[in-house]
């Protein structure tokens, strides 16, 4: 028989399953070999392909226009068409440039609204994958398209913007299952990372594959990373930490979400705290936009750069970029872990560092045009600090309302977002062009004109949207949104 001294030591022998289970999930706190980590190393890469196929064509089509124009002026040399004709040539080809660069984003307009309830049904696992699957067959038929036609090349780019939006916006409603409340940061600037790694390296590699291989090439090449990426989203992604097959119980009790569906519109349209957020939102992708379109053409009219040296330059503001945004949200979940500082206090610090340094960084640009290296410097300084902005305004949302979070990235903020990346800026170049310099220059060098201060005019507007996000900003999980197992810290 046992004694009762032997039965104590049998039973000291065995684990607490209280203390295991707590030693599990603070196992899981730490280092990067979970699977909300690898979750967010995943849509990294899908944001990479994404954000290479938005650019791939800002950096084709001056190689198409010169294949173009090259093959206008063989042509003239036997037919010599009037000058007059040909001057007209020269702007018909430049407004089709316009409108080929801003299809994307009519796309984007479109798509945004039914998104976030498509994800609610279907699961957003699904519909990034469709999204980001069909984005990369459309990049790989984008030659034979512009060998077709213009139009045929518009309505191409149309659908592809709407299946990008698909993976831009349906990745937040997996956060809101997969990301606890200390790592919102670090998870979301992962993976937000991959678009500024995207950028740099379609700048960076685009002249070279364009004078190298030819510009159908940046197409394919880049189509078919995406095509590669899809290969691994659907066997690996499940869209929360319940159904996934291989995670561990540590992790899945740390995690431990399990948010509702239903949209209090009319709450969120009286929301002060929610507007702060989309307003701020708004004037910092009017910039980031501003800044990704226009800063090849900057350096390449501005500075006087060659292709391959225009792609190089491009990209060093959006590699230091890509670094910083992973080291802010770092810097983010650490001062909020060790409650160094109170979450509205990180949000609006991080936003208002952003804003203000990078804004005062792009004023004095068109003073130091004349300075390759002081230009360039100051474009990599202002990439830096805005980055800060990913672990502030931009993830706001999931503070406010973790449950709705999806959707109000869809509804509010993406629905804005095109007229900040394709309408607004191209009209204030437009008027920029005909209204400062009418007549007094020549083409290119009212081009050089207007650049030098479009990204100075766009740093004033993001001052306002983070005025308006100082003043309304609020970290706290809103009325509207409590129903839900997401506590504020």
């Amino acid at each position: 028989m046992s004694t009762g001294a032997d039965i104590k030591a049998r039973v000291g022998d065995i684990p607490n399953d209280s203390n295991l289970n707590t030693t599990q999930e603070q196992s899981f706190k730490k280092g990067f070999c979970s699977l909300r980590h690898t979750l967010a190393f995943i849509l990294q890469l899908c944001n990479f392909s994404i954000y290479t196929q938005q650019m791939n064509l800002s950096i084709a089509i001056t190689a198409m226009v010169n294949t173009t124009v090259a093959s206008s002026q063989l042509n003239a040399s036997t037919e010599r068409p009037p000058a007059d004709s040909q001057d007209f040539g020269n702007e018909t080809l430049q407004a089709s440039k316009g409108i080929l660069l801003s299809s994307l984003s009519y796309g984007s307009f479109l798509a945004p609204i039914p998104t976030g309830y498509v994800a609610g049904v279907f699961g957003a696992k699904y519909v990034v994958g469709a999204g980001l699957f069909i984005s990369s067959v459309l990049t790989l038929f984008i030659p034979l398209a512009a060998d077709a036609g213009v139009a045929l090349l518009i309505v191409l780019r149309v659908i592809q913007g709407m299946a990008q939006v698909m993976v831009l916006t349906g990745q937040y409603s997996m956060w809101v299952k997969w990301a606890p409340p200390l790592e919102r940061s670090q998870l979301t600037t992962i993976a937000g990372s991959g678009s500024m790694l995207g950028t740099f390296l379609v700048l960076i590699a685009g002249g070279l594959l364009c004078q190298n291989l030819g510009w159908p090439y940046i197409f394919y090449i880049f189509g078919g990373i995406g095509c590669a990426c899809c290969l691994i989203w659907f066997p690996l992604v499940y869209d929360d930490p319940q159904n996934h097959p291989f995670i561990s119980t540590g992790e899945k009790r740390y995690i431990d979400c399990s948010p509702g569906w239903s949209l209090p519109i009319k709450a969120m349209v009286k929301s002060l705290p929610l507007w702060a957020i989309v307003v701020s939102y708004f004037c910092e992708y009017w910039l980031l936009s501003t800044i990704m379109a226009y800063t090849p053409t900057y350096i390449s009219s501005v500075l006087q750069a060659n292709l391959r040296d225009s792609g190089i330059l491009s990209a060093l503001p959006f590699v230091a970029g890509c670094v910083c945004i992973i080291l802010g949200g770092l810097l983010a979940d650490f001062l909020l872990s060790r409650k160094i500082l109170r979450l509205v206090t990180i949000r609006k610090l991080f936003t208002a560092i952003g804003v203000l340094v990078s804004s005062g960084i792009l004023v004095p640009l068109p003073w130091v045009r004349s300075s390759r290296s002081t230009t360039m410097a100051f474009l990599v300084l202002s990439s830096v600090f805005s980055s800060l902005c990913d672990s502030g305004a931009l993830i706001n949302f999931l503070d406010i309302a973790p449950r709705d979070t999806c959707k109000d990235m869809t509804v509010q903020c993406n629905h804005d977002e095109p007229f900040a990346y394709m309408k607004l800026p191209p009209s204030q170049v437009r008027w920029l062009s005909q209204r400062t310099t009418a007549g007094l220059f020549s083409y290119s060098r009212r081009h050089s004109a207007y650049c030098c201060w479009i990204f100075p005019q766009s740093a004033a507007i993001d001052v306002v949207g983070l005025l308006f996000y100082l003043i309304f900003g609020r970290a706290e999980v809103q009325d509207w949104a409590k129903d839900q197992t997401f506590t504020h810290l």
